[in-house]
């Protein structure tokens, strides 16, 4: 029998592009949800023909913004995976929900059809800052969708960005004082990368100092009452996102849709896919361990230093700077200094 996997689908459909972003999206306020569906369904077949049928801990849908989806066709995709593979009796299905494009009753027929957990694009409480950021969506819209979630009772996330021109460490324990005030049991908060080829990547944007930016992220420890548990992500413990910590940790998932990726492991083989039929090759193990320090550093529990790890490991490196790393049990981890140089630290970790 085949190892489980992770789904992670993927929406690429957005209302508008944001002035930051950089993903794959399209903004097109109405997509041929039929054409997209039947996509999707077929891949899903496709990847049930390759590992048969196994166990799925947890789905995903990202984007884009998978709220824009009718729900029926979302109920009609979770039939499909249904159909064709066996997803654990408590698993986590996400979806990724903007502001603006979900109301409560349309959430309520999304619980129907099988979201258990919900992640709330709100980037900002202030309505200021949301205009530059170019969200649809008012600081009084995120916090009725936050509500709503929890009222319903589903496990609710919300994503933040700081770090915007001209903010300053005060701004960002604001930011930690109004999450705590809401009572959400699991965050991400995210520094603004200007990346380019975006609006923002076209502009001269007076940016916080890399040593303010690291004021900030400290002060995120500091003041929010949720631990860390990934270099982005806070939680109530218990309340951590199922699906990243798994893939995190380098077991399997399986990229559905465009603008997907997926590491399948068939066979005692790791293969990196693309959605969409746009890559099916394999990895070598060496590649597949350098990716699972890169995410399994990123945590607060590390990556386990398995005999595949220890062969791309610099061993004596790790061994000698125990500042920036610890080992607890087979998992090797970085220090609340290590994380601030996390990028370096793993580029001579990595022989």
């Amino acid at each position: 029998m085949n190892t489980p996997h992770n789904i992670y689908i993927h929406v690429p459909f957005c209302v508008a592009k944001c002035r930051y972003c950089a993903f794959f999206s399209r903004a097109l306020r109405a997509p041929d949800w039929d054409t997209y569906t039947d996509r999707i369904i077929d891949e899903i077949g496709h990847f049930s023909g390759i590992l048969g049928r196994i166990s799925v801990p947890t789905v995903f849908f990202g984007g884009g913004t998978p709220s824009l989806m009718p729900p029926k066709k979302f109920a009609t995709i979770m039939d499909a995976i249904y159909k064709h593979f066996d997803v654990a009796p408590y698993a986590e299905i996400t979806i990724e929900a903007n502001p603006g494009t979900l109301d409560n009753k349309k959430l309520g027929e999304f619980c129907a059809a099988g979201v258990n957990r919900m992640s709330v694009g709100a980037q900002s409480l202030d309505d200021e800052k949301l205009k530059f950021l170019g969200r649809i969506h008012n600081a009084y819209d995120a916090r009725q969708l936050i509500d709503n979630g929890m009222r319903r009772g589903i496990r609710v996330s919300a994503d933040f960005i700081y770090g915007l021109p001209g903010e300053s460490v005060d701004d960002v324990i604001k930011i930690c004082d109004e999450i705590n005030r809401i009572g959400i049991t699991h965050c991400s908060l995210y520094e603004l990368t200007i990346e380019p080829n975006t609006p923002f990547g076209k502009m001269n944007l007076d940016m916080p100092t890399n040593d303010t930016m690291a004021e900030m992220y400290i002060a995120i420890q500091n003041n929010l009452k949720l631990p860390r548990y990934e270099v982005s992500n806070y939680a109530q413990d218990g309340f951590e996102c199922r699906h990243n910590q798994n893939v995190w940790d380098g077991e399997p998932y399986i990229g559905i849709g465009n603008g997907a990726a997926g590491r399948i492991f068939l066979d005692a083989t790791w293969y990196e896919e693309l959605g969409g039929g746009k890559m099916f090759k394999p990895m070598s193990n060496d590649a597949r361990a350098i990716e699972r320090v890169i995410t399994g550093m990123r945590t607060m529990r590390g990556v386990r230093t398995d005999p595949e790890l220890k062969k791309i490991l610099n061993i004596e490196f790790a061994k000698s700077h125990n500042d920036v790393l610890m080992f607890s049990g087979d998992r090797m981890r970085a220090t609340d200094a290590g994380i601030l140089v996390l990028d370096n630290l793993i580029e001579k970790l990595v022989k």
